[in-house]
């Protein structure tokens, strides 16, 4: 009896022993789950750019091309505009525009031989009429001389000495053409015949930029948000026609205290995650902490106060399945 009262003390003894030791492993390792470092988790909300197209210039619009929804490439046209005025107006400016550039080659090239030769035949024609004119003049004057006035009157010798003269300025005026047809146009109006040309030229290109404006592209991948005017509505650039929403990068706009905010760092990998696809972690990298303090934001659904003072953080995300849309509440975990 003795020796199995000491076996069942020996017993107890070994199992109260083995309980401490239980429990103080349990506690150790209880202590350790509880002083270990948790996942980093951010609350805040899926945000995007987004781009708003207005036409250039006042007119009415023609036809929208894309619908809200749709899916846009870079360099697709989205609306048009009415452009049966502005083609008119650019065949007008191409029709001033050559006739502008046929004055400046006539003046460039200078004389032509045939126009040199017509105003040498005015100098022959002038010397003609000079020498006729120097005839009449001495007959009638010989006349006045030998009847002493009594042949012809005073009044028909002045008659034929103004038509002698009238005669030598012709023949002037004839020789300095021939001499300017010689020479050719001045340098200056050559320049001023080519500053014209340039101008209906440039003309030209801004009615072609005008109707090439009267289409609206897509600047990027976008997704068609919102159509703000109708076919038929006036356009002009202080009204959008379009709101576009770009589709890449997106980011999650979170925000951490300064507890947590020397546990990320830019670049660092994180993984978001929405109410619609609760199981799918959509993979994202920190891309911007701000270096300023600020309270947070009321519609960032966060278990802390929200009177605390918390940074912003960007995470951008790779959003492949287009599961993100602008103002989602989202999750950030960091692993």
């Amino acid at each position: 009896p003795i020796i199995e009262r000491k076996k069942m003390k020996l017993k107890a003894v070994i199992a109260v022993s083995v309980l401490a030791i239980a429990a103080a492993t349990g506690g150790w390792m209880y202590y350790r789950y509880e002083s270990a470092p948790k996942n980093l988790e951010l609350y805040g909300n899926v945000d995007i750019r987004q781009v708003n197209l207005a036409f250039l210039w006042p007119e009415r619009i023609k036809s929208i091309l894309v619908e809200e929804g749709d899916f846009v490439k870079a360099g697709q046209p989205v609306a048009e505009q009415e452009t049966d005025i502005l083609k008119i107006e650019i065949e007008q400016a191409k029709a001033a525009e050559q006739a502008a550039y046929q004055t400046y080659l006539a003046l460039k090239n200078g004389s032509r031989p045939e126009d040199i030769a017509k105003a040498e035949a005015a100098v022959l024609v002038a010397q003609s009429r000079l020498h006729l004119a120097q005839k009449d003049f001495e007959r009638v004057d010989g006349i006045f001389k030998s009847t002493k006035g009594q042949g012809v009157s005073k009044q028909s010798l002045d008659t034929q000495s103004s038509q002698l003269q009238v005669a030598k300025n012709e023949l002037f005026s004839a020789q300095k053409s021939l001499e300017l047809a010689k020479i050719g146009p001045r340098a200056e109006d050559v320049a001023r015949a080519y500053a014209q040309w340039q101008q209906t030229k440039a003309q030209v290109a801004q009615l072609e930029l005008k109707l090439k404006q009267s289409t609206l592209y897509a600047p990027l991948d976008t997704t068609v948000r919102s159509r703000l005017l109708q076919p038929g509505d006036m356009a002009s650039a202080q009204v959008p026609v379009l709101a576009l929403a770009i589709n890449s990068p997106k980011w999650v706009r979170a925000y951490v205290n300064e507890v947590n905010l020397g546990k990320i760092k830019p670049g660092q990998q994180a993984y978001v995650t929405i109410d619609a696809y609760p199981n799918e972690k959509i993979p994202g990298h920190v891309g911007f902490i701000s270096s300023v303090a600020e309270f947070t934001p009321k519609t960032v659904q966060t278990p802390d106060l929200r009177t605390n003072l918390v940074y912003e953080v960007r995470i951008l995300v790779d959003d492949k399945e287009n599961h993100l849309r602008l103002g989602m509440p989202a999750t950030v975990s960091f692993e």
